[in-house]
This record gives structure tokens, sequence and C-alpha cells, in this order.
């Protein structure tokens, strides 16, 4: 991987074709901020590392830091954090593609985390990988957005979509939309891969467990 941690992010993005899946190429951005993704069992998303469905059950810790260095630029900024599944259901069948499963807001600079008292409550609860059986390797991605710098603590309306929890609420979200209905700018990504368990379908049937994605 490049030494340079701005060409790192977008290769990384671009090997595992998460641009153009996740972030169009018409919306190409330049990453300014760096966050690691930290499970409390330790283990961390680090551009495309595998990790099992067990090391990631509970909710991660999120860590930002400036891609170039201190916070001159924007100490005050504030940044939302999405986690989304491209690969919902199959990655060769995405009809839900961008399966929503983490955003919160509020998110600080370095003194300020996703499990900080400062941070705002998710919007949508964190909801754990969980792929089907025989659906191959999932690209769990998150995405990192400034907020508007505005006076007042930004919040999304009561209401919005992003609030629903339900499987169907989750399903085909769009992140850009969101992100350009509330003037929130790309500064970030990351993401991890999650293998589905394999399962011999020439068993006989087994009782329905329902999976999200």
């Amino acid at each position: 991987m490049s030494a340079d941690p701005l060409t790192a992010i977008i290769t990384a993005l671009q090997k595992e074709q998460i641009i153009p899946d996740v972030v169009p190429v018409s919306h190409a951005f330049t990453p300014s901020v760096m966050f690691s993704v930290v499970y409390p069992n330790g283990a961390e998303a680090n551009l495309g590392n595998e990790m099992t469905v067990e090391e990631t059950q509970d909710e991660p810790e999120i860590r930002l830091a400036a891609l170039n260095g201190p916070w001159d630029d924007a100490p005050e900024a504030s940044y939302t954090l999405a986690m989304l599944d491209p690969d919902a259901p199959y990655r060769t069948d995405a009809i839900y593609r961008l399966f929503r499963h983490l955003v919160i807001t509020g998110l600080k600079a370095a003194a300020v985390t996703s499990n900080s008292p400062e941070a705002h409550p998710s919007m949508t609860s964190y909801r754990l990988p969980g792929p089907r059986p025989n659906s191959g390797i999932h690209r769990y991605t998150f995405l990192l957005f400034q907020e508007p710098d505005i006076a007042e603590t930004f919040t999304v309306p009561q209401g919005a979509p992003e609030y629903g929890a339900a499987l169907e609420e989750c399903r085909s979200w769009n992140p850009v939309a969101f992100a350009e209905k509330h003037g929130f700018k790309l500064v970030g990504a990351n993401y991890l891969l999650v293998r589905s368990a394999e399962v011999d379908t020439r068993l006989a049937c087994q009782p329905l467990v329902l999976h999200t994605s």
C-alpha cells in the first residue's frame, strides 16, 4: 500500500470497487480526516482487512485524526459517520445495496469518539453484520462526513428515514443523497470485509433464520 495516506485510501477504495459501488465516480472526494474503527475486543477495521461476524458483534468506537497533522483547519468541526453494506444480500445481486447499519452525528475531533458523551445518540442504532449464508464477502463501509459549519448543534430532524430501524427501512439507503440534503462533505472512508458462512444446500432444510445483510 502506498506510503502516502491520501493515495492509500483512494487506492484501497478503488481496489474493492467501493468507488464506484458506494461513492460514485461523479462524487470523487479528497480524504482529509483519518479515523479508526475499533471494536471492544480490539479488532480494528483497516481499509479492507477481513474480520469475522463474532469480532463485529458490538458497536465499535470511532476515533478521529486529522490526515495532515493537527486540527489547525477545523478544530471545532463535527462529523457524521455512516456504516453500510453495498453487498446486500449478495454482491452479485445487490438488490438492497447500501444497507444502512449505523448513522451517528456530532462526532468531534481528537477528544471525542462515538462513545463520548458529547456525541449524539445514533440515529441508526448499530446493526451488526449478518451476511446470509453463501453470500460471499461483504464490504462493510464506513463513510465520514463533515457537518455544516453552523452556530447551533447540527441535528437531523426527527422522522427522517435514518431513524428507521426496520429491515425494510434500512435497505437501499443513499448516503450521497443524504449528504447533499444536509450539506455534508465527505472527508473520509474506511471498510472491513466479512465472509459469510458456507452452507451445503444439499442438506435437509433447516429452520429459517432471518439475516440482515
